[in-house]
């Protein structure tokens, strides 16, 4: 199942780079559902290039509902956080729609390209249970993670 989550990411990023729309084409946009508003604690994960290991640092975390998670790009980039839909709790994947800004697709955050660069995820609302990621452009050389929401 995650071959076929890795395929479609790297078919959109292709989409994506194709072309561009005119502005009489594009579809008009659609807001999406606002976050609920974090309250909790704010977690700190650095994306890095450690020899030939690309690494989330910590690869498991946990936190509780409500708190913040900051991905910084500390070296390796580009870097990003994508979550499998399949290894979500029930009912996370709109919590985490609604919590991540600047999607690729469902549940894959933007690329973190600058040094130092951060992208940040809410956990305001979501639910318990564990949550597995990784890195879109370092799946296939085993940049992943887990985090682990309580509540």
């Amino acid at each position: 199942m995650r071959k076929i989550y890795m395929a479609a990411g790297m078919a959109l990023v292709l989409a994506a780079c194709s072309g561009e729309k005119k502005a009489d084409e594009q579809a008009p946009a659609q807001a999406a559902p606002a976050a609920p508003a974090a309250t909790g604690t704010v977690h700190n994960v650095d994306m890095v290039l450690e020899g030939t290991k690309y690494l989330y640092k910590p690869a498991t975390l946990s936190i509780k509902a409500g708190d913040i998670v900051r991905f910084h790009n500390r070296s390796g980039g580009p870097h990003n956080v994508a979550f499998w839909a399949d290894s979500v709790p029930a009912g996370a994947a709109a919590v985490l729609e609604a919590a991540m800004p600047d999607q690729m697709s469902p549940l894959n955050g933007a690329f973190v390209t600058e040094p130092d660069a951060v992208y940040e995820v809410s956990f305001a609302g979501a639910p318990v249970g564990d949550y597995k990621y990784y890195c879109l452009p370092h799946l296939a050389v085993g940049m992943v993670a887990k985090l682990t929401v309580t509540p």
